[in-house]
């Protein structure tokens, strides 16, 4: 699995993120192809090198050739996304980033997260770092993010709400429930856009993973520390999955009094909101009433939008929250010719060394539907392909 860690020693904003990116080998020109099919203008994308205490990474610029009056708000930017070209998943990506900070800023203010008004995340600038944040992921073909406790930094800054402490509220908001350290230094170092950044795509913090590494990066970010070289490292190669463990989070909720249509629902829900698996168990609960215990096992920065959806979907009145360990294999996706066409199937490699293919559900279900042929015959076929499919 391609995985990129990010090793945020000095701090992320949205611009070292890219730069991060674009330093580890994504083209500048596919890059500006893609983010010109956003409706926004006015402004230049440019990059360049420049070093920060004897270190050469990549400075992403956007440079604005008017000045910007806008101020726009969570349904303003969800139509500017979805009016590019961008891939679903990108489009899915930065709407959820957006989201985060949408959240973050409406508990800040008082508002709810649609009426919340962008007013330096909503910029253009902004705007481009996240969509062609989640692009440059998108087209480097990583799968998977970590990323390594974040150094916080302390002071002020000015805003458009006035002066703010450091870090910023809504900063501290995004980053609510992941580590974080303070930083040493009178600065900014995290801003909202790059913590909401690896908050939406990171699923899991701290140390750097075993990993084959292939690429690194430097993203330069725009001032200079004075006690340390101002960039974002990334660093992207093959994990080493198989038989290692990955910490999940596990939730549970028991519920005496809830529908099956309504349980079907929030089960769709939980899915959407980046849920790993989730489980429905009958039990014997309290007073001899028959009920259901629902499990969601999920990345930790999920924890906040699932525990809201069970809130929200279900009378419970608690949720209890786990961490626990669990033991992956390595796989990946790949296409073989069926009798039938192409047919994507996941491939597994056992903790031996062995490989081996197994049916992907979603994959088969479409050539059972598209040939009217029975699903278990697609899926017998797949089982008995053994190692000459590999």
């Amino acid at each position: 699995m391609k995985t990129a860690y990010f090793d945020c020693y000095a701090g992320v904003s949205g611009d070292m993120f890219i730069g991060s990116l674009l330093d580890a080998g994504l083209p500048f020109e596919e890059l500006q192809a893609a983010l010109e099919t956003l409706p926004l203008e006015g402004y230049r994308l440019a990059m360049r090198e420049e070093r920060r205490q004897g270190i050469r990474g990549t400075r992403f610029l956007v440079e604005m050739l008017q000045h910007e009056h806008a101020h726009r708000r969570l349904g303003d930017v969800r139509r500017i996304i979805h009016s590019s070209a961008l891939s679903d998943w990108a489009k899915g990506a930065a709407e959820a980033v957006f989201e985060i900070l949408a959240r973050a800023e409406g508990k800040v203010h008082g508002l709810s997260p649609d009426a919340v008004t962008f007013h330096e995340v909503g910029a253009v600038d902004s705007i481009v770092d996240i969509v062609g944040g989640v692009f440059g992921v998108e087209s480097l073909g990583i799968e998977s993010i970590q990323a390594s406790p974040l150094p916080l930094g302390r002071g002020f800054t000015s805003s458009a709400h006035g002066r703010l402490p450091l870090p910023a509220p809504a900063t501290l908001e995004i980053l609510a429930g992941l580590e974080v350290r303070d930083a040493g230094t009178e600065t900014e170092t995290v801003t909202p856009t790059g913590a909401a950044l690896l908050k939406a795509l990171a699923s899991s913090w701290g140390p750097m993973p075993a990993m084959r590494i292939q690429r690194i990066g430097y993203g330069a970010g725009s001032r200079d520390l004075p006690d340390r070289p101002n960039c974002l490292r990334v660093l992207i190669g093959d994990a080493a999955v198989a038989g290692d463990a990955e910490t999940v989070l596990m939730l549970e909720t028991n519920l005496d009094d809830a529908s099956p249509e309504f349980m079907g629902y929030m089960m769709e829900r939980l899915f959407g909101a980046g849920a790993l698996d989730v489980v429905f168990f009958p039990v014997q609960m309290k007073k001899n009433r028959p009920g259901t215990q629902v499990q969601v096992m999920a990345h930790p920065v999920r924890k906040d939008d699932l525990t809201r959806i069970l809130f929200e979907e279900s009378l419970t009145l608690g949720v209890r929250v786990r961490m626990c360990e669990r033991e992956v294999l390595e796989r990946d996706l790949v296409t073989v010719e069926s009798p039938w066409g192409p047919l994507q199937v996941k491939r597994v490699k056992d903790p031996g060394g062995r490989r081996r293919l197994v049916p992907e559900y979603e994959a088969c279900r479409a050539v059972a539907v598209s040939r009217r042929v029975p699903l278990r015959d697609v899926y017998a076929w797949v089982t008995g392909l053994g190692d000459s499919g590999l």
